[in-house]
């Protein structure tokens, strides 16, 4: 079919304008595709690191407990150890008190005894008491090498455990700043290649912007020199339709809920268990000892204490566990509708998030 002066002008002015777009494309998609593909990978990497972040926070939660029993085990020793000096200290002056006895008193042997002796009766009695007197030394020799070896042995011990605590410290402090120096690496290429994205689109856009009027005058020009009638025509559609769906319900703990929504926004902080920051299992612990129910520091703890329930029963108020059977590592509070509130990683806030990715839910 001929094609109208019109209708060739319309054309051209598409064609020309494809034109000058496809140059536009091939001079900024191409970097612009490979920052994305980059940013993705990152983001990638990113979203495993918040992974190892929550693994080391549940350790450092787990390390703090234990380094709480070693402080309690080390103030026991120090009050033990104080003990057993003490009685070291008294063993050690009735020895000498007894040897002052002894070297100030006059030698009597047994020859002594039996010829001094009025009786058998009162022979008898003095031979007991020398023998008493001989044990009675005996026992107080015996029990200051036992002192003395109870002090040794509490100064060893005390000895080991404050290497395990300061060891302990130093793994906590290595696991933390090992995960946020990575994370936070991750973060600032990501935010970087975020930037570089962003203004290559919007010179991307302001180049297609000037590509479209000088296409657009073309037209016109050709329009008017063709002389010929202008026709319009224009097409739309519309289409609409949204819908959405909030599952939970029931009863259970829904309290924990709207308790736990006062503090959306509380930065995360390692180890943190109060409004002024929170991990992850720090949020359902103080949370929950609120109605009642006192909870471990650790997601790990937690899960164990808690009765399981499939994702699919889940009801607000709910715990839903990250991880596996033998370790979890993140948790959150379901909220229904396949949302939880949680404390996610650091530079995060108490928001809420996706439930996808979790292996089970505990109830109390």
């Amino acid at each position: 079919m001929q094609l109208t002066t019109t209708r060739r002008a319309t054309v051209l002015f598409f064609l020309t304008l494809s034109l000058l777009l496809g140059l536009v494309s091939a001079a900024s998609a191409a970097p612009i595709s490979a920052k994305k593909d980059r940013l993705k990978a990152v983001e990638a990497n990113l979203a495993k690191v918040y992974e190892q972040s929550d693994v080391a926070v549940e350790r450092y939660d787990q390390a703090t407990s234990q380094l709480h029993d070693v402080q309690a085990k080390i103030v026991q020793n120090q009050h033990l150890l104080k003990v057993a000096k003490y009685k070291l200290e008294i063993a050690n002056e009735q020895l000498q008190t007894r040897a002052r006895q002894i070297y100030m008193a006059p030698d009597v042997g047994i020859i002594d005894v039996v010829l001094s002796s009025r009786s058998f009766d009162e022979l008898v009695t003095r031979l007991d008491m020398m023998k008493r007197l001989g044990d009675s030394d005996a026992a107080a020799a015996a029990a200051a090498s036992a002192y003395r070896q109870e002090v040794n042995d509490r100064r060893v011990a005390l000895e080991s455990d404050k290497k395990a605590a300061e060891k302990l410290v130093a793994q906590r402090q290595d696991s933390k700043d090992q995960v946020l120096a990575l994370q936070s690496q991750l973060e600032s290429t990501a935010g970087g290649l975020k930037n570089e994205i962003a203004e290559l689109e919007k010179e991307q856009a302001a180049a297609a912007a000037k590509a479209a009027a000088k296409a657009a005058a073309e037209q016109a020009a050709a329009a008017k020199a063709a002389s010929s009638a202008s026709s319009s025509s224009s097409s739309s559609s519309s289409g609409s339709g949204s819908s959405s769906s909030s599952g939970g319900g029931g009863a259970g703990y829904a309290s924990v809920v709207a308790i736990a929504q006062r503090y959306l926004g509380v930065p995360y902080v390692w180890g943190g268990a109060s409004p002024s920051g929170f991990d992850c299992s720090g949020l359902a612990m103080y949370c929950y000892a609120q109605v009642g129910v006192s909870l471990a520091h650790g997601a790990t703890a937690q899960q164990q204490a808690s009765t399981q329930v499939s994702l699919s029963n889940l009801k607000p108020g709910d715990l839903v566990f990250f991880g596996g059977p033998s370790y979890s590592h993140h948790v959150g509070i379901y909220v229904g509708g396949g949302q939880m509130i949680d404390a996610p990683h650091t530079g995060a806030v108490v928001r809420y998030d996706s439930i996808s990715g979790a292996w089970t839910g505990g109830r109390f």
